[in-house]
């Protein structure tokens, strides 16, 4: 089933990447990450309290605080970068760019959590990289 939500994940974030093209046009790149922002956290905690999982909330260990904070830290500043490059430049162009993040991501689930590399994740990694050079040129 994890593969449903993967394949929701990618066609929501195709949608992101032309919604938000279009709406930033005269619109400063950091209030319009904000903006949308909002509507994430917004969204968010509806489903939270949806699901009444917000009972969870007490059971959350100092570790996971940690890495979850150091995340959304990661997410905040990836997308007010995102914004500013989708501003500035194409989005046939930034998008590609962005998905760079799924060579970096191997990489560090190798490096940090010691994640297998195999032949098919290299030569994976190898074509997205050769896919995103084709893409920007």
């Amino acid at each position: 089933m994890w593969w449903l939500f993967a394949i929701l994940s990618s066609l929501f974030a195709a949608l992101t990447s032309i919604l938000a093209k279009v709406g930033i046009e005269g619109v400063n790149s950091n209030l319009a990450t904000a903006i949308r922002t909002v509507v994430v956290v917004v969204m968010a905690w509806g489903m939270v309290f949806l699901t009444n999982a917000q009972k969870g909330l007490d059971e959350i260990n100092n570790r996971s605080w940690l890495f979850l904070i150091l995340s959304g830290l990661a997410t905040g500043a990836s997308w007010l970068c995102y914004y500013k490059a989708l501003q500035m430049g194409e989005a046939s162009k930034v998008v590609p760019i962005d998905k760079l993040s799924v060579v970096i991501t191997l990489v560090l689930a190798f490096v940090f959590l010691h994640e297998q590399v195999t032949a098919k994740s290299v030569l994976g990694c190898i074509l997205i990289g050769a896919g995103t050079l084709l893409m920007v040129l």
